[in-house]
């Protein structure tokens, strides 16, 4: 026979695992607010601006070539700022004892479409090291792509500042809760339905009819116990004892 779940039979089951629902998603709040704010370590961020200067020309000459080459040199120079070339003496001059692939984990580096702007982003866990290496790479790669490409269109736009209190970017406690609140909530409502599925004993007439097949014809009401019944040693007893006395009262009437 087809099983079919009604609407009320869902509202049914949430109703009645309620508890273990709210505790699997209060349990996975405070896990993720414990993990965001005592276990991850807070990242700081800063940028700087790099402007790629382009040469004069008459707008007679500009064309989509010569665009075209434009936004191709931006890409090399975000590819160059990366290069070992680049990441090696700004470790050297910030004395940093990390490889070039830490260091490069640490830098983003991004153009706006379209424009001649280069943005170079650090995070690090100290937001003076993260200025540091910021403000450093933008130097040594104005630098250094004088003799790399024989150029000198390339300068500093905005440096990184240190904020008096600077914030942190990563974690996000509020974020992490919210969708922890999400799983657990996902978590304890199908535990819920779990349980309910697996729970195969019998609690009212309709369990019955659903496993029979048949429907109920009548039901026998619970019978209350008033009273406790007598021992059937007691009554027993307190027959003989009735009898003796009646014997005793015939034979004086006698």
């Amino acid at each position: 026979m087809e099983e079919t779940i009604s609407l009320q039979d869902l509202f049914k089951t949430l109703k009645k695992r309620a508890g273990l629902i709210a505790l699997l998603t209060i349990l996975a709040i405070t896990i993720a607010g414990v993990v965001s704010f005592l276990v991850l370590t807070p990242m700081y961020e800063t940028s700087t601006q790099i402007l790629v200067n382009q040469e004069a020309t008459e707008a007679s000459q500009l064309t989509n070539q010569n665009i075209q080459t434009d936004l191709q040199l931006i890409n090399t120079y975000s590819v160059i700022i990366k290069s070992p070339a680049i990441l090696d003496e700004v470790s050297s001059q910030l004395d940093l004892d990390m490889s070039v692939e830490q260091l490069n984990s640490k830098i983003t580096v991004a153009t706006a479409e379209n424009s001649q702007v280069v943005n170079v982003t650090v995070q690090d866990e100290d937001p003076a090291l993260a200025v540091d290496i910021a403000n450093t790479t933008a130097k040594v790669f104005e630098g250094e792509i004088k003799e790399l490409m024989n150029v000198d269109n390339v300068s500093i736009l905005s440096p990184a500042v240190l904020k008096e209190n600077p914030s942190p970017v990563a974690p996000n406690p509020m974020l992490n809760m919210a969708i922890a609140a999400v799983i657990g909530l996902m978590l304890g409502v199908g535990i819920a339905f779990l349980l309910e599925y697996l729970d195969t004993t019998i609690k009212d007439q309709q369990d019955i009819e659903d496993i029979l097949g048949v429907p109920m014809l009548g039901v026998i009401s619970p019978i209350k116990e008033e009273a406790k019944l007598e021992p059937i040693t007691s009554r027993r007893k307190a027959g003989k004892t009735n009898g003796k006395k009646e014997e005793s009262a015939a034979g004086y009437r006698a």
